[in-house]
């Protein structure tokens, strides 16, 4: 696991760490500066964890057959404004 200040190279290991954090959090064993410093962490790791999210959706759009026959972007269903 990368050290607590090395963001994740990826979404699943940000994923990966946000449960590991919610485990610590959840197992009553920290004392209040340690829960407080994981929450932080935590906070940090959601954020990036929604940063990435949004990045992917701007990448991932439908794709429509043109009447070319080509491909086109079409916005993505749903997309951000309707999920906040």
């Amino acid at each position: 696991m990368p050290d607590a200040g090395t963001p994740p190279q990826d979404f699943a290991s940000t994923l990966e760490r946000l449960e590991a954090l919610v485990t610590r959090l959840e197992s009553g064993e920290l004392s209040l500066e340690a829960s407080l410093a994981a929450f932080e962490q935590g906070v940090g790791l959601t954020r990036e964890a929604q940063r990435r999210l949004d990045a992917a959706e701007l990448k991932v759009r439908s794709l429509v057959e043109g009447g070319d026959g080509g491909l086109e972007e079409a916005p993505f269903p749903g997309g951000a404004e309707g999920v906040r």
